[in-house]
Order: structure tokens, then C-alpha cells, then sequence
């Protein structure tokens, strides 16, 4: 008897066949969406549980942080025979130093100056009040009173009280996390190795190697991250205050100072806290002066993004400038100022770890020279 062919049947008609609903390029790219939809879930999850407890996450980044860019000092101290819990406390009391000290100054020269700031001001806003009076946009002494009016109605309204007693409660735990901070950066300064150690020990052996080199990785671009805005903050901060010393302005150091802090804001952060100089020279020493403070403080914005920056962290920060605005957008929505001040190098840490899980920081082999000899097309 002659073998009749049978035919094939379909996947469908095998008891299998659900399965292969799941084989095809819309079962593959359904699984993929599945597997998104639940990475998204447990990034939100992680997001929300940190932003329940501030005061306890926000002082460990901070001390991570600051421990990456003064690890090569302590590195160096150790390198030149300090014993290493020596060149710990050194450099941890250096930096309390400075920072304590840039304090106080700034808070003795506020108190020095005010007086002269304040009877400068007086003088100011009759030279302002006459502008709005006589400007291209008049605006009459009943609109100015109803505005003034405004403003003392919410200083003397319970409203204000209720935020005075915020502000309190804010100042408190600012304090504590500060305390809180200087503890972490210290052991993170002593016994970083061990912590690290001791948490990736709880990762899969062929994964440790690869967390190493990512911590490690991690801690280069967020120690020349640290000390590059320093630097560029710092420029910033040297040029207002000799522009505003120039001018006789007031509170020149701590305005200038003021800038600094700012400048830890990448692309809006310096010039968003200079316009509290404009504001102060407007002020005290009239529209001209308040005029050159403004120019100036765009020229030093423009310095920061075209010389700056490139200069100092273009080896570092390999971040398109989107993804820069989108960090600090997300960071100032969920944390505020801190979210602001911390975006930018926590979406560096994060980019760098995903090249370094990834593989894409390892260089690959040299291309092949299609015109030398002996190479294989």
C-alpha cells in the first residue's frame, strides 16, 4: 500500500497552541510590554518610598556625594603615609572648616552691612517709586498702595503666621539632616569599602565584578562632577562680586556667595540665584548699576555653557543637555530645591550604570584596516 503523504497540520490545532500565541512578533513585543509596565511599577514604588522618608535618604545621597569627591584626598594623604583613619578625620574636619567658616562670614558681613543696605534701599525706592510714576508704563500711587496694602495684609494674616511656624519646622530638619549628614560622611569616608562589600555580597557571584566596576566608575563621575561645578561656581561667584564690589554694592561677598550655592544648579541655577544681585543693586545703587549686573551676569552664563563646562566636565558628564533639563524638572517636582541640586548627578550615576551592566563602557576590538595586508574582508 502506497504511504499517503499526511498532511501538516497548524499550530493551532495542537494542544499546545496557546503557546505560540506568545512566538510571534506581537506576542514578543506584548511580553516586552508586560516586562516594562513592570520595571515602570517597581521604579514608582522605589520613588515613592523615598520621597516618604526625606530626612533620612536625602543626607545618605548628599554624603555619598561629597565622600566621592573627597575620597582622592584622602587617598592622596594615605598615599603619602598618613594612617588612613588620620587622613579620614583631616579631611573630614577640612571640610567642616571651610564650610563653617564661609558661614560665618557671610553672616557677619550681612550683619555688618545691613544697616547700609537698608538706608540705601529707602533712597532706592523713591528713585523706583518715581520711575513707576514717570516710566514708559506709568503706574499711579493708587496701584502702588493697593500693592503694598496686599503685601502687608499677608505679612499680618494667620496665613503668614502658619508658614513662619512651617519655616521653623523646615529649619529644624534641615539642621538635623545636616548632623545626620556629617555622620553618614564620615563612615562613608572611613568604612566605605566595607559597606560596599557588604552590600554587593548580597548580589549573585557573576554579577560582583560588574558592581565593582560600576560603584567604582560611579564614584570617578560623581567626585568630577562635585569638583568641576565647584570650580564653575566658584568662577561665577569671583565675577559678581568683583563686578558688584565695582559698583559699591552691598552684601557683595554674600550676594556672590549666594551665587556659588546657585551655581550647583546646572544651566539655570547661577543665574536664577544672580538675580537677587540685580534685585539688591536695583535697589541700593539705582536702574545703571542694576543694568551692568544683569549683562554681566549673562556673559558669566554664557562662559559657564560654552568655555566652562566643556572645559572642566566634558570627560565626565556625558549627558545630553534633554535629558539634563528632564532630570532637573522630575528632581524639582519630587524633592524641591535638594531634587534640583541632586538630578543631575544622580541621573550620571544612573547612565553609568547602565553602560556598565550593559557592556557599553568596555571598549571593543580595533577595527580592521581593510587596506593592510593579510586583512580578511
Amino acid at each position: 500500500m502506497a504511504n499517503v503523504p499526511v498532511p501538516a497540520t497548524r499550530n493551532n490545532d495542537k494542544p499546545g497552541a496557546p503557546a505560540s500565541l506568545w512566538s510571534d512578533s506581537l506576542g514578543r513585543a506584548a511580553t516586552r510590554a508586560g516586562q516594562a509596565l513592570l520595571i515602570a511599577g517597581l521604579v514608582w514604588v522605589i520613588v515613592w518610598a523615598v520621597t516618604r522618608v526625606p530626612l533620612v535618604i536625602i543626607p545618605v545621597v548628599i554624603a555619598l556625594i561629597l565622600a566621592s569627591a573627597i575620597a582622592p584626598l584622602v587617598r592622596w594623604l594615605t598615599a603619602h603615609g598618613w594612617p588612613r583613619a588620620l587622613a579620614v578625620l583631616a579631611s573630614f574636619v577640612a571640610i567642616l572648616v571651610v564650610f563653617g567658616g564661609v558661614v560665618t562670614g557671610v553672616v557677619s558681613l550681612i550683619r555688618h552691612q545691613w544697616k547700609e543696605l537698608a538706608s540705601r534701599a529707602l533712597a532706592g525706592v523713591d528713585q523706583l517709586h518715581g520711575f513707576l510714576n514717570n516710566g514708559p508704563i506709568p503706574v499711579s500711587d493708587q496701584e502702588i498702595s493697593a500693592a503694598r496694602g496686599s503685601v502687608q495684609k499677608f505679612f499680618s494674616s494667620g496665613s503668614f503666621g502658619t508658614d513662619a511656624l512651617t519655616g521653623v519646622r523646615t529649619a529644624g530638619e534641615i539642621i538635623a539632616g545636616m548632623v545626620l549628614m556629617a555622620v553618614i560622611l564620615f563612615f562613608f569616608l572611613k568604612d566605605g569599602e566595607q559597606i560596599r562589600g557588604f552590600l554587593f555580597g548580597f548580589l549573585p557571584a557573576r554579577h560582583e565584578t560588574k558592581a565593582h566596576r560600576a560603584a567604582d566608575l560611579s564614584t570617578r563621575v560623581l567626585g568630577g562632577y562635585v569638583r568641576g561645578t565647584a570650580i564653575i561656581a566658584a568662577i561665577d561667584g569671583l565675577i559678581i562680586a568683583v563686578t558688584l564690589l565695582l559698583l559699591g554694592v552691598p552684601l557683595a561677598v554674600p550676594l556672590a556667595v549666594f551665587v556659588f550655592i546657585g551655581g550647583f544648579i546646572p544651566i539655570i541655577g547661577a543665574t536664577a540665584a544672580g538675580t537677587l544681585s540685580v534685585l539688591v543693586a536695583l535697589v541700593s545703587n539705582g536702574p545703571g548699576a542694576a543694568l551692568i549686573v544683569l549683562i554681566v551676569l549673562i556673559g558669566a552664563n554664557q562662559l559657564e555653557h560654552h568655555v566652562l563646562q566643556p572645559l572642566l566636565m566634558g570627560k565626565v558628564l556625558h549627558i545630553h543637555g534633554l535629558v539634563i533639563l528632564l532630570s532637573l524638572a522630575a528632581g524639582t517636582m519630587l524633592a524641591g530645591v535638594i531634587g534640583a541640586l541632586l538630578a543631575v548627578p544622580l541621573a550620571a550615576v544612573g547612565w553609568t550604570i547602565i553602560k556598565t551592566w550593559s557592556g557599553r563602557d568596555v571598549p571593543g576590538p580595533e577595527p580592521i584596516n581593510e587596506n593592510a595586508e593579510g586583512a580578511v574582508v
